[in-house]
C-alpha cells in the first residue's frame, strides 16, 4: 500500500470516528478516482436516520451508480474503515466500482464486539416454484 493510499484509508477511519461521535455505528468510507482524488465521502447514519441500510459503503455505491458512467466507476477505489458487509458488498459489485481497500476485516470487527452481538441470519428455504419464477426473468438479461 502506498503512502497516498494509507492517507485515504486514514481518512475513512476519521469518518468512522465522526459517525461514532454523532451517535452512529463507527464506520466511514470514501470513493477516490483513478488519480486518488476524493470523489465522495460518507459515514454510517443508520441510527440517526433510522435506516438500517444507511451504511457508508452502500451510500457510496448508490452515488457511483447514479453519478458515474460505468467506465469511470471501474477506475475508482473505495477506502473503508471496515470490510463491507454482505449487503454493501452486493451493492458495490452491482455499482461496478473497481476496487475496495479496507482497514478492519469482518473477523477483526467481530473480535471487538461483545459476545452475543453478532447478527443471526434467519432460516431460509428454496429454491421453489422454478417454472413459475423463471417466467418474468427469462430473457431479461440478453
Amino acid at each position: 500500500m502506498t503512502h497516498d493510499e494509507e492517507s485515504l484509508l486514514r481518512r475513512a477511519i476519521e469518518l468512522a470516528a465522526a459517525a461514532r461521535a454523532d451517535g452512529n455505528p463507527p464506520f466511514g468510507s470514501l470513493l477516490a478516482g483513478h488519480d486518488g482524488a476524493i470523489l465522495a465521502e460518507e459515514r454510517n447514519t443508520s441510527l440517526t436516520d433510522r435506516d438500517i441500510t444507511a451504511h457508508p459503503e452502500l451510500k457510496l455505491a448508490r452515488w457511483a451508480a447514479r453519478e458515474l458512467d460505468p467506465a469511470a466507476a471501474a477506475t475508482t477505489t473505495m477506502y473503508t474503515s471496515c470490510q463491507p458487509c454482505g449487503m454493501c458488498a452486493g451493492a458495490i459489485a452491482r455499482s461496478g466500482l473497481g476496487r475496495v481497500v479496507y482497514a478492519l476485516s469482518g473477523e477483526q470487527l467481530d473480535g471487538l464486539k461483545p459476545p452475543g452481538t453478532a447478527f443471526v441470519n434467519p432460516p431460509s428455504e428454496g429454491p421453489a416454484l422454478y417454472a413459475e419464477a423463471r417466467v418474468p426473468v427469462e430473457g431479461y438479461y440478453r
